[in-house]
């Protein structure tokens, strides 16, 4: 078991309504828990299901350099990225206001 946060952005309902069946919300869109890896890879592929045009990250406690790992689905400015051998977060500039 590892401890489990998720934040979402503009998901449907269902899927808000799916999280808090094996998490707990602690603020509106955050999600947290201890749960197994099977069911935090149960988690992510409904996420994928049903995020539609929403996003979000999921992150885990594991045995890695930084004591976590990540994920993400759906648009947003901040992107992962790999440098030497950690997960880092990259941000892309903002979208300029079409004329």
């Amino acid at each position: 078991m590892a401890m489990l946060t998720v934040v979402t952005e503009n998901v449907p309902p269902r899927l808000r309504g799916r999280l808090a069946v094996w998490l707990l919300e602690v603020r509106a869109g955050v999600y947290v828990g201890d749960v197994s890896r099977k069911i935090r890879e149960m988690i992510w592929y409904q996420v994928t299901e049903l995020a539609d045009e929403g996003n979000v990250v999921m992150v885990w406690a594991t045995n890695t350099e930084s004591g976590f790992d990540f994920q993400t689905i759906g648009e947003n400015r901040r992107i992962p990225v790999e440098y030497d051998g950690l997960r880092l977060v990259s941000f892309l500039p903002p979208k300029q206001a079409e004329d």
